[in-house]
């Protein structure tokens, strides 16, 4: 049986400010995370995320377990897959009908895994920090696809991308029956899945790519949805204009939200523009949270990452919010603004355009959250939402909490 295994190289672990708080193939991009996507792709259930230390303990779903890269599995056949990878579809059959030997795997050219069979060793901790460019090619499984590189293309690609997995994954869509006083707009596909409920006044606009509605939503009256778009199990689109978004399970999403991607349990219930956005697991967003997207001198947007401020490329880019942020009314961001995983910030003054993780207060006026005061808090919120937060998870943070701070608070 093949084991499939993702790993975070040295790209995808400055995929910041997700990265601190969870392993790379647990983002969305398109309508699946990359791990499941490689799942579907490759048929192999993945068996670990090989990420950074302060990860173990990650609990999510249904994430496999993170391990150190030295505690990599080192039994049976092992796909060891970067999780940077978005394989195109297909490329499972075409992987299993070329594979031989032990031997490195290529997505667009790119080295982006290795093929360890039953016996033989996988790589070393070398190989999954940066795959070497000049590896030896021999045997080599090149496949189609494209590889994520800094973590803004996880917003701007994510657009072509849904189009791609709808398409791909539902290539018969069946015909819908909307209900009396819903509107459809366009040719392109509408999937529906179990349960979903489309109240009247509900416009669903089908005219530049398609929508996946999945099990269990509701669209509430006065929503126009514009595809490509993919709202996740469970989650309630409350009204407004959206279009092309990734909605994960479990959300609840009103006003003006565009271009943007969003994680499970994020709660942005009131209007608001969030425009060219990433928006982090159970993030809470007050009233008439604002983001910008585009300069004023519609200049390419400047973004803060780990190696530093960096030139995006993009004209359009606006906010890119961690794991369980959450901001009061009113709060206003700037264009291509950074705000750390657990931060909480109110007021009426903007934010810097980087807010370090586990950060509280107004403007720049800002300290330590509190390990304690975060964790209290975050677990009352996911206890809303009948979900339990998990010892592992819990540690887990509170590593990342010593890390971003170094004992600060």
């Amino acid at each position: 049986m093949l084991s499939l295994i993702l790993f975070d190289d040295a790209i995808s672990r400055g995929w910041q400010p997700f990265a601190l708080t969870r392993p790379g193939g647990e983002l969305a991009f398109g309508a699946l995370s990359m791990r499941r996507r490689a799942e579907r792709v490759f048929g192999a259930r993945c068996a670990a995320h090989l990420a950074a230390d302060h990860l173990a303990g990650f609990a999510e779903g249904d994430a496999p377990p993170v391990l150190a890269y030295a505690d990599a599995p080192a039994e049976g056949d092992r796909l060891f897959l970067s999780a940077r990878a978005v394989p195109a579809w297909g490329s499972g059959e075409v992987w299993k009908a070329r594979r031989g030997g032990a031997g490195p795997i290529l997505v667009n050219g790119e080295v982006a895994g290795w093929f360890a069979p039953d016996g033989t060793p996988g790589p070393d901790a070398r190989f999954f920090d940066a795959p070497p460019t000049m590896l030896d090619r021999t045997g080599a499984v090149e496949l189609a696809g494209r590889m994520i590189g800094p973590v803004w293309e996880l917003m701007s690609g994510n657009g072509d991308q849904l189009t791609i997995d709808i398409q791909s994954l539902f290539p018969e869509p069946p015909a819908v029956d909307l209900p009396a006083g819903a509107h459809r707009l366009g040719e392109h596909a509408l999937v529906l899945g179990e349960g979903v409920r489309i109240e009247p006044g509900v416009v669903l606009d089908l005219s530049s790519g398609p929508v996946w509605l999945d099990d269990g939503v509701t669209v509430r009256a006065f929503t126009r949805l514009a595809g490509p778009a993919y709202v996740g199990r469970n989650s309630t689109v409350l009204g407004g204009p959206l279009e092309q978004v990734t909605i994960g399970q479990g959300c609840r999403i009103r006003g003006e939200f565009a271009e943007s991607v969003c994680l499970d349990f994020v709660n942005k219930a009131h209007d608001g523009h969030i425009g060219h956005a990433y928006l982090g697991a159970w993030v809470n967003l007050g009233a008439e949270t604002t983001n910008s997207d585009l300069k004023n001198n519609y200049g390419s947007v400047r973004l803060w990452t780990p190696e530093g401020e960096r030139d995006t490329g993009e004209i359009k880019l606006g906010c890119f919010l961690g794991d369980h942020v959450k901001t009061g009314i009113g709060l206003l961001l700037n264009t291509g603004t950074v705000v750390g995983a657990g931060s909480n910030l109110y007021g009426a003054a903007m934010p810097p355009k980087y807010v370090p993780p586990f950060s509280w207060g107004t403007g720049d006026e800002l300290t330590a959250y509190r390990a304690d005061k975060f964790l209290e808090v975050a677990k009352r919120a996911m206890a809303r939402r009948k979900v339990q937060m998990a010892d592992s998870y819990a540690e887990a943070l509170h590593r990342a909490w010593n890390l971003a701070r170094g004992g600060e608070g």
